[in-house]
């Protein structure tokens, strides 16, 4: 029976304990975001759809200045060092938002909403980063293949567990509460990940020097480098801006679909409360259908089908989608579409995302890794935002989405299949000559 378990779940014995870690790990942070997030949904509401679009572009704004700062960290700090600072700056972030609230109550209003909608925006970008590019600097590739479907496992029962907590705590002990509720499970975070680091990996059996022995990491040792080194190693490698334009493409498509959401929930009415209801069931469906693909398919598919394809399913499931929603266009089909993309985004398109890092240097994981999932990613957000706002003024409703949608999810699809098969020949390479890894110049 524990081998057929271990054979299910694509876990061997000596890894289950860094597995289990991991997933704790992403457990706490998604419920830490997920406490806050429909809160964060209908306070950026507060002033009509078109300043959601300007807070993007804040957002966008924001990371670009904070990535030199993290870079800057990556460079002089050990690797646990510097992860701690990030998440202890956002937990104490949580923290001045709560004395805020208690302290001083008059001066909570729109203004300070807005704020915290950015706030909340590079906290969830930057937070996930770290988590998946430690992952990536802890995990072979061969190994991310095999578990990283079911590490994300935790993320989505982190994610449905923070809308439920926040629900049963939220009129006992008031929402001020939940910020340090959800700054509690951030340290939780952060002591895993310091256990997780502190398993060093072991050779597997008749596997050392292959792509299934996972990294060997001295803690000690600095990464070094610019504090803009993750900036330029992009726009001198083809493989990390390919990366790049995935991850834009992607923030478009989500985007399109966030604001078509927005209108058709602002069309329900102006109640604050009802709008952050719908927000809740439309993650909850979203989140339940997101674990129960990660539990019977993701650990399994990229290892029979491989990257290419897996990266693939999701521009493909965005073509079908946009298609169904402009013949329909009812608030019904959109949450049918909305769950479809967002359980095929996490729990199969993000894992095989996350491998693609485990073939690039440790300082392309964090600093290229960071610029790409935090301001690139925020870019593809606001060229989404503007250019679905430019549609919406045209007149032309959901058709005009999907004329753009469409063809653009083709170029989607085929980058992924690209994408998917460099990384198998830049881990071809590495395994040929592990003395000189591949530091993707021009790759």
């Amino acid at each position: 029976m524990k081998a057929h378990l271990q054979d299910f779940f694509n876990v061997r014995r000596e890894e289950i304990l860094p597995v289990l870690l991991a997933v704790l790990f992403f457990f706490c942070i998604l419920t830490a975001l997920m406490l806050l997030r429909p809160a964060r949904e209908a306070l950026g509401m507060q002033r009509g759809i078109e300043l959601v679009r300007w807070l993007f572009i804040g957002t966008a704004v924001v990371t670009l200045l904070v990535n030199p700062l993290f870079g800057l960290l990556v460079s002089r700090l050990k690797r646990m060092q510097f992860i701690s600072i990030t998440y202890v700056f956002f937990a104490l972030s949580l923290v001045g938002f709560y004395l805020v609230m208690m302290l001083a109550p008059e001066a909570i209003g729109v203004t300070s909403g807005q704020v915290f909608y950015v706030w909340f925006s590079v906290f969830n970008l930057f937070v996930t980063m770290v988590f998946w590019a430690l992952m990536a600097d802890r995990f072979s590739l061969a190994q991310s293949k095999r578990f990283f479907g079911l590490i994300a496992v935790g993320g989505t029962c982190g994610a449905i567990f923070g809308p439920w907590l926040a629900s049963q705590l939220a009129t006992p002990l008031g929402t001020p509460a939940l910020l340090l509720i959800s700054a509690g499970f951030l340290l939780l975070a952060l002591l895993l990940a310091w256990m997780l680091t502190r398993l060093q990996p072991r050779p597997v059996h008749g596997q050392t020097g292959s792509d299934e022995a996972a990294p060997a990491v001295d803690e000690n040792a600095l990464i070094g480098g610019s504090a803009w080194e993750g900036f330029r190693a992009v726009f001198r490698s083809r493989y990390l801006l390919g990366i790049a334009a995935y991850v834009i493409i992607l923030a478009i498509m989500a985007t399109f679909i966030y604001f078509t959401r927005l209108q058709m929930v602002a069309a329900l009415g102006d109640d604050l409360d009802l709008r952050t209801t719908w927000f809740a069931r439309i993650d909850l469906i979203t989140q339940i259908t997101t674990l129960v693909l990660q539990g019977l398919v993701a650990g399994h598919l990229m290892r029979r089908i491989g990257v290419p394809i897996t990266l693939a399913l999701l521009p493909i499931t965005t073509l079908l989608g946009f298609v169904g929603l402009a013949l329909v266009g009812s608030l019904a089909a959109l949450i049918a579409f909305e769950a479809a993309f967002r359980a095929v985004q996490r729990a199969i398109m993000r894992p095989a995302r996350e491998t693609l890092y485990t073939v690039t240097s440790r300082e392309d994981k964090y600093k290229s890794k960071a610029f790409i999932d935090t301001f690139v990613y925020r870019s593809g957000d606001v060229v989404g935002a503007q250019l679905e706002g430019a549609l919406g003024r045209l007149g032309m409703g959901l058709a005009a989405v999907a004329s753009v949608a469409v063809p653009l999810a083709l170029i989607w699809a085929a980058l992924a299949l690209w994408l998917g098969r460099t990384q198998q020949q830049l881990a071809e390479s590495t395994l040929s000559n592990p003395d000189n890894p591949s530091s993707l110049k021009g790759a």
